[in-house]
């Protein structure tokens, strides 16, 4: 009795499954290109504030602009694309105010003064592959990214210490620019208020192993001190947006 309810549980949810997936298949989705607006959030060490930690990355949350679409080749998929710029904000006073206490502590210095110029700034160009599901005047999308992180900008965090014969000279971690992989995914639902036009909201991750940061004149890198050689990128955005159908 056991097994005979059994299959026809298995039966019943196959035959669900089946025309859920046929049902969702019948009708080719429209390709659409829109504009998002935003804020962009440094997560994971990129977004920490911690002397200790060499990725930290002291990025902050801004905003984010991007141009998104999705071409469907095939029914429900498609090929998206998004092109974005973010700005992930610059050190503040109390960032600068913990690296000369770091530095201080590190060297063993009488003191030291941290001073920073320059913001996160990058650009972001991903794409691949986009599934939807319809329900009445909603869509669902579901995608998968990668690409590359176009960085044009980042802190430039000058160091000096005073009472250590070993770092005699000031010492820079210069701002960085670089082209560099990325990868990511988002889903987004998007709400059909006209034939053409849909308002959208995206949830996005970005992240990149990192590039690479120069550093000039510190003499005891190897030994003393806060030392950053690589910088890795993480970000989740929460866009809204406009879309129109092609």
């Amino acid at each position: 009795m056991y097994i005979y309810n059994m299959k026809k549980l298995f039966t019943l949810l196959s035959i669900s499954l089946t025309t859920l997936i046929s049902f969702n298949a019948k009708a080719q989705v429209k390709s659409y290109v829109g504009l998002y607006g935003g804020i962009s959030s440094a997560v994971s060490d990129f977004g920490q504030s911690v002397y200790d930690n060499n990725q930290a990355g002291y990025a902050k949350r801004g905003a984010t602009f991007a141009v998104d679409g999705a071409y469907y080749f095939y029914k429900k998929l498609a090929i998206g694309a998004t092109i974005s710029f973010q700005d992930q904000g610059e050190l503040n006073s109390t960032d600068v105010g913990n690296l000369a206490t770091g530095y201080t502590s590190s060297f063993g210095a009488d003191q030291a003064t941290v001073t920073s110029v320059n913001r996160y700034h990058s650009l972001n160009i991903l794409l691949g592959p986009q599934y939807s599901f319809e329900y009445h005047q909603f869509i669902l999308d579901l995608r998968a990214s990668a690409g590359i992180i176009k960085v044009t900008s980042t802190p430039d965090i000058t160091t000096s210490v005073l009472g250590v014969p070993e770092q005699t000279e000031t010492f820079e971690q210069k701002s960085a620019k670089a082209t560099i992989l990325g990868y990511g995914g988002n889903v987004g639902i998007r709400w059909k208020f006209s034939d053409n036009w849909c308002l959208g909201i995206k949830g996005a991750y970005v992240g990149s192993s990192g590039y690479t940061v120069t550093n000039d004149d510190h003499t005891t890198a190897t030994t003393i001190g806060r030392l950053v050689t690589k910088q890795p990128v993480s970000e989740i955005q929460t866009t809204i947006g406009l879309t129109v159908n092609l």
